[in-house]
């Protein structure tokens, strides 16, 4: 059977306004995430990365749902929230995703290196679209 008892799927429990949310997000990345999403694309196109995925009550920036991986590019607003991201994380590590996490400096100054360190946490299947 498919979804919970009632048959209702985890996107079904999903607030109503999500997709709207989801949406208005991924509008309005900024350059770090548009330069990441183009280069994890073109990296690891069989892996289907989304976007601003919904994962219970958090959107994470990046999910191979395949892979159980999400990426996080933290820009100056995360230097004051630790303990949000440590709760967070422990959220997505409990629901089967592990979690990399970048700065934006990261991500805009040594791109290879944060694709490298993507590569390295598939698994060589997982890097060639088999699970």
């Amino acid at each position: 059977m498919r979804g919970n008892a009632e048959g209702l799927t985890k996107r079904q429990l999903l607030p109503a306004d999500t997709t709207r949310r989801a949406r208005v997000l991924r509008r309005n990345t900024g350059e770090p995430e548009r330069r990441l999403w183009g280069a994890v694309r073109e990296a690891h196109p069989a892996q289907r990365f989304r976007r601003q995925v919904p994962l219970g009550p958090y959107f994470v920036d990046f999910c191979s749902h395949a892979a159980r991986l999400v990426i996080e590019i933290d820009g100056d607003t995360h230097a004051g929230t630790a303990g949000y991201d440590a709760a967070r994380t422990q959220f997505l590590n409990n629901e089967g995703y592990r979690v990399l996490r970048f700065w934006n400096n990261e991500v805009m100054e040594n791109i290879d290196g944060v694709i490298q360190t993507i590569g390295a946490a598939l698994s060589p299947d997982m890097q060639k679209g088999r699970p």
